[in-house]
């Protein structure tokens, strides 16, 4: 659907940080944060962040082209 623009170490620290805030609502009393987390943690899965399309940035590679037609 859309092209990858969030490179590995992006997706880490979004993941992590994703996760992080999920389990300091769920610990903690704000759930507000937990739905927070969500935002980081989805992007991190699907390798897409809307905001960097926006502003035109790319943390990953360009795949490079082989020249076959697969």
């Amino acid at each position: 659907m859309f092209s990858p623009n969030i490179g590995s170490v992006d997706r880490a620290v979004r993941a992590v940080a994703g996760i992080a805030l999920i389990a300091a609502a769920v610990l903690g009393d704000g759930m507000a944060w937990g739905w927070i987390g969500l935002i980081p943690l989805a992007t991190a899965v699907v390798s897409f962040c809307p905001a960097y399309r926006l502003l035109g940035w790319r943390t990953c590679k360009l795949r490079q082209s082989t020249g076959s037609s697969r």
